[in-house]
């Protein structure tokens, strides 16, 4: 059990340490420089900036002291919000993006869990039909064009719902719902299919020949082994989810990281793209982690000697 907690751990810096040096390395391989589209701004004033910023350095010199700021958790101040540092952007954005996207896997699982289940036990049933159309639908449209319908009929023809910020539960509706239809309509088909696969299982026709209940039967035999894959992907789900919400937060005009590093790019902010990469690319790291470990923990039957014979 050690010796596989300390590959993964070995593993995940390695991976963080490649993301940082390729995203590095990207930036700064784009020619110009960020003071470039400075109107009326001389060249002495840019050469001085640059000279400030450090990026007159040679570049393994630049890297070289951006790894040294990382040791200390410390992202480098912000090129054009010269009065503010990448940490207080992340913390004054991450909070809102975090929990847009933990209310988005939230609905997401559920939602998609519970229609899957019942369009399992509603086999070839009008209800099977209906919640696999729902999800074949969830799957085709990209969250911004669902975005953009959810805009038009609930804000705009029907004003029912706000369109745009972050100030009260009603605003959250629209960009939850944006965001977790496509994760609910694969966890539907994926809670679908194993369901009907775990419910023709001999311990599931023992069970029903006890006399057990078929409420007990659902959820305390058939429905622990349907989630298995419903864990291995809930890892790159929570992954899409949350660099979804940057386009969906700029749609919306959410307060989080989306607004922060899209504007970055543009402007060519070097220390908010990478602090925000850094920042988001170790929390999906660790969030595939914790799936593995709970897949583990479902299916007691796998043991982590055999996954590192693999």
């Amino acid at each position: 059990m050690n010796t596989y907690f300390i590959k993964r751990l070995i593993s995940m810096i390695l991976t963080i340490w490649l993301i940082i040096t390729l995203t590095f390395v990207l930036m700064h391989t784009i020619p110009g420089s960020p003071f470039n589209e400075e109107r009326g701004t001389s060249e002495a004033v840019q050469r001085n900036l640059e000279a400030f910023y450090h990026l007159d350095e040679p570049l393994p010199v630049q890297y070289a002291m951006y790894m040294k700021s990382l040791v200390t958790f410390d992202f480098g101040p912000s090129i054009k919000k010269s009065s503010q540092t990448v940490n207080e952007l992340l913390g004054r954005g991450f909070p809102v993006s975090f929990e847009l996207g933990i209310v988005t896997l939230t609905v997401a699982v559920i939602s998609g869990i519970a229609l899957g289940v019942i369009a399992a036990l509603r086999h070839n049933g009008f209800i099977d039909y209906l919640a696999m159309t729902v999800a074949v639908l969830g799957i085709s449209v990209p969250n911004f064009i669902m975005a953009t319908l959810l805009i038009q009929n609930f804000a705009v023809n029907w004003n029912i719902l706000p369109a745009a910020t972050w100030s009260s539960p009603l605003h959250m509706i629209l960009p939850t719902l944006a965001l977790a239809t496509g994760p609910m309509a694969i966890i539907a088909r994926l809670t679908r299919s194993s369901m009907l696969e775990v419910l023709t299982q001999d311990y599931i026709r023992t069970a029903r020949a006890k006399g057990l209940s078929p409420v007990k039967i659902v959820f305390k035999h058939a429905l622990r082994n349907a989630l298995l894959p419903v864990v291995t992907v809930l890892g790159t789900l929570a992954a899409s989810i949350l660099t979804g919400t940057f386009v969906i937060e700029k749609i919306f005009a959410i307060p989080g990281m989306g607004k922060y590093f899209i504007e970055s790019i543009g402007t060519r902010d070097y220390p908010v793209i990478m602090g925000t990469t850094v920042f988001y690319s170790t929390i999906l790291i660790v969030m595939l982690f914790l799936v593995d470990i709970a897949y583990g923990i479902l299916d007691p039957r796998i043991q982590v000697s055999k996954r590192e014979g693999r």
